[in-house]
Parts: structure tokens; sequence; C-alpha cells
């Protein structure tokens, strides 16, 4: 993997930034140390940006997931600086949206187009993160507006939060549920049991995906070496 992001490459790149972030969450939850919820809104903008970059191959979504990192750059900002509560539900709004376009623009670019290699491999295990993120902010979300909707999951701040959130929604969207967390709304129960039948269907469709790329994939060399051989 080369020091510059290309298109044989980006999404080495996307994929590491989107573990970092989950990995800063859980540490800042862990370690209780008041720079690293600085840092971790740092790490936040910081894989906006290789998002931004990784997709800039994109043009369709490059200014409008732009238009979106930079909106939520300066809430973060607002947020520090004067401490408007109110600038949360925005700003995870703002997320949810610039990791769904982001996950619309990576499908477009690797399911059932061309060949496979091993960068849209990668891609589809962004994809996978990203899906787990966007129901993450999802529960987040609701519990801003019903703060009792899950049992083992209490209302705080955000970013206090996003670690137990992004715990639950993997856990839902493997279907594992270790039930140490639990919807309560109805809901919430919806919405949980959506990302649960998401997950399965994801697989279905990258598992059909990588076999139909492979199987263009040996035709075509099938037909190069007949065409040599004529």
């Amino acid at each position: 993997m080369a020091g510059k992001i290309t298109a044989e490459n980006n999404f080495y790149y996307m994929t590491l930034a989107l573990i970092v972030l989950l990995v800063s969450a859980s540490l800042d939850m862990v370690l209780e140390i008041k720079w690293l919820d600085a840092l971790f809104q740092v790490l936040t903008i910081l894989t906006f940006v290789v998002c931004l970059v990784s997709l800039r191959f994109d043009k369709a979504w490059y200014r409008f997931l732009m238009t979106l990192a930079v909106i939520w750059a300066v809430l973060a900002l607002m947020k520090a600086v004067f401490d408007v509560q109110q600038t949360d539900i925005a700003m995870m709004l703002l997320m949810f949206t610039f990791f769904f376009g982001t996950f619309k623009s990576i499908a477009r670019q690797i399911l059932f187009t061309g060949t496979i290699d091993n960068n849209k491999v990668v891609g589809s295990l962004a994809l996978f993160l990203l899906l787990g993120l966007m129901w993450a902010l999802l529960y987040l979300l609701i519990l801003e507006f019903s703060p009792t909707s899950f049992t083992g999951m209490e209302h705080k701040a955000w970013g206090e939060n996003f670690s137990n959130a992004a715990y639950f929604s993997f856990v839902t969207l493997t279907t594992l549920g270790y039930g140490d967390i639990s919807p309560v709304s109805p809901f919430a129960q919806v919405v949980v049991y959506l990302e649960a039948i998401a997950g399965v269907f994801y697989m279905a469709i990258v598992v059909a995906s990588l076999v139909g790329a492979s199987q263009s994939n040996q035709s075509s060399v099938s037909t190069s070496q007949e065409e040599n051989d004529g």
C-alpha cells in the first residue's frame, strides 16, 4: 500500500480510518481522560477527510460529502467553544448522512462492477463498518428523543455513548445478540430487527457480487486464451 491514496488502494485507507474511529471511541469510554474526547472529535474529522480523499474519484458525491464534512466541523467547533448542546442532534444527522453517502458511493464502485481485486474486497469491509456506524447513530438519535428506549444503555452526550451504540449495532448486525443491551420501545425494536435483516442481506449481496466478479474474471481469461489459441 503506497503512501498516496489512489483508486487502487483508497479502500485500505478508508477501512483503517473507520477502525481507528471505533477504537478511539472505546478508549474514550474506558480511560475517561478529558483530552480523549477532543481526540475523538479530531479523529472523527480525520475520518471524514480520509473518506473524502478516498472518494474524490467519484465526482458525483465528492462535493456533497465535502459540504457535509465542513458543516459538521463548524458545529463541532461551536460546541467546543460555546458549549451549545443543541448541536448534538444536528451533528449526528450530518454524520449519518455523510456515512450513508459514503456507503452509497463505495457500493456503486465495488458491487457487481468490473473485476474483483484486493482493494474491492477491503472496500466490502468498509461497507460493513459503515452499516454498523449508521445504525449506531440511529440508536443515539433514538436515545435523544426517547431516553428509555434501551436497557443497558443510558442517555448521555452522543460522544460519550458512541462506543456503546457501536457495540450494540455490530452485535445486532452480526446477529450475535448477547442481550446485555436490549430495545424496549416498539420503534427501537423495529430499527434493531431491520439492522439484523440488513446484516444478513448484506452478506448475501457481497457473496453474490464476489462470485459474479470471479466468474466474470474466469470468462474473460478463457476468452483471451481462446483468442490467443485461434
